[in-house]
């Protein structure tokens, strides 16, 4: 039985500010309507797969868990990792998951990172439909894209000759230099590594306990210790710490003997920068990829995103501005991988920006700070229909809520009652409260805070429908 197993563990910080560590690229519509996380479980339809394991960011799983409820996915695994360790734990435990699962000793697990792009579904379930005859054979297959240019920016994979359709892996090649890239290229014998594996689960375990059993055993571990949370599986904090930090590649795939490749040519993008994203989408008749409210003039082979205001550009070429409601990066497309050590340089210097949007999203729905100033926050929230805040309370400050539409039920200490539209009310500092939206629509509210302290971890949770108690996520 083919289990599919959706890695979505990654923060995307080289498509900052769009992706933030605790709303990262996966979870964004970059390349269509739907989010990269749903379009990646979409495009399994027609390869009579199971149901998903996904292992994801303890931070994100309540994102996970909406943006696949949002497209009627059935429920499956959700594993959440305490702490990154990279892919080779990640595969292990969604191994170990898939073998105790309904498919037991007959799992073929299908490996692929939530965040990439393919625009061509049916010739990428061809390739999964070769190399299933493979896994079942008990080999380790990993797809290699047949390249389309000289790309630094990717690892490569060497074939071995032979007829085919899978070809051992000669060797895993490092992102090389320009000059080596275009040699790959030319010779036909590269592909480029696109970090989507399958195999037998079993056979990945055994492997593993050959070439890596100190991994596996901490795996096992944290595994035997995991814990159901609402619709999540929660590992064992403490073990899956202890567990060494490595790729699947190092770990297994360049190590053992029973490693193939198959090429894969379905338009492959890992989204990995800007200029990827650049290239991954349509652009119009002077190069230009524009998103939302653009205007522009001689301007050519740039991508030019608006979130909230008008970007409008004269002159520019080969250039990327991003404007989000908190944030605005311009960069040459040729300099885009030196976004990672922007978000580096903003994380050293404390701030928020490379972890929260604006705009926060919470399970029961969402909150945006639309202005903030000496002693006072002004917040809109939008709850989801049927969703309930925590019970919470607050030392430092008050709270003044204005419906603006939908009908709100509301408890502030003893008093449970319900506003409209246009109603009001006000809650105390200390006083326990919570807001619930009883309704069909959504409901929002606007929201301001008065008082010495305005954090976030100024929350004292005493309920919560989510599990949150003493967290402020």
């Amino acid at each position: 039985m083919l289990v599919p197993v959706i890695l979505s563990g990654g923060s995307g910080t080289r498509l900052w500010p769009l992706s933030r560590e605790l709303h990262p690229k996966q979870f964004l519509p970059l390349v269509g309507a739907q989010t990269m996380l749903q379009d990646t479980v979409q495009r399994l339809a027609g390869l009579n797969a199971g149901a998903p394991i996904v292992v994801c960011n303890a931070h994100h799983r309540f994102l996970v868990a909406e943006q696949l409820r949002a497209i009627g996915l059935p429920p499956g695994d959700i594993i959440l990792e305490p702490v990154g360790r990279n892919t080779a734990p990640a595969v292990a435990i969604a191994a170990l998951a898939a073998l105790a699962g309904p498919a037991g000793e007959a799992a073929v697990i299908l490996v692929m990172p939530a965040d990439h792009c393919l625009r061509d579904v049916g010739a990428f379930q061809a390739a999964v439909d070769v190399g299933l005859t493979s896994a079942r054979n008990g080999q380790l297959v990993t797809f290699g894209v047949v390249p389309s240019a000289p790309e630094v920016g990717y690892g490569y994979i060497r074939r071995e000759l032979g007829d085919g359709p899978a070809y051992p892996i000669a060797e895993f090649v490092e992102k090389p230099d320009a000059e080596r890239a275009a040699q790959y290229v030319a010779s036909g014998d590269y592909l480029w590594n696109s970090g989507m594996f399958l195999f037998s689960a079993r056979r990945f375990i055994e492997e593993l306990e050959t070439l890596n059993p100190d991994m596996l055993r901490v795996c096992q571990t944290a595994f035997e210790e995991a814990h159901r949370d609402l619709d999540f599986i929660r590992l064992g904090v403490e073990s899956f710490s202890r567990c060494p930090s490595d790729s699947i590649d190092y770990a297994v795939m360049e190590k053992t003997r029973s490693a193939v490749v198959v090429p894969l040519d379905a338009g492959w993008s890992d989204v990995g920068s800007w200029s990827a994203l650049h290239d991954s989408l349509p652009a119009d008749a002077r190069g230009n990829v524009a998103r939302g409210d653009v205007v522009t003039e001689d301007t050519s082979g740039c991508y030019l995103y608006s979130s909230e205001r008008l970007i409008a550009t004269v002159g520019l070429t080969d250039t990327v501005v991003v404007e989000t409601k908190d944030a605005v990066l311009v960069a040459p497309k040729s300099r885009v991988q030196d976004v990672k050590a922007l978000v580096a340089k903003l994380k050293a210097a404390d701030r928020s920006e490379p972890s929260l949007h604006r705009e926060v999203f919470r399970p029961w729905g969402s909150y945006d700070s639309v202005d903030t100033g000496d002693r006072f926050q002004v917040k809109r929230l939008v709850v989801n229909p049927g969703a309930t805040l925590s019970l919470q309370m607050h030392h430092h400050r008050a709270e003044h809520w204005i419906v603006v539409s939908g009908t709100a039920k509301i408890t502030c200490d003893e008093r449970v009652f319900l506003l409209a539209e246009n109603q009001s009310t006000f809650i105390p500092v200390g006083a326990k409260h919570r807001i619930s939206n009883p309704g069909r629509v959504p409901l929002h509210i606007i929201e301001v805070q008065s008082g010495s302290y305005l954090g976030e971890d100024d929350i004292v949770r005493f309920e919560d429908n989510y599990g949150r108690q003493g967290t402020n996520t």
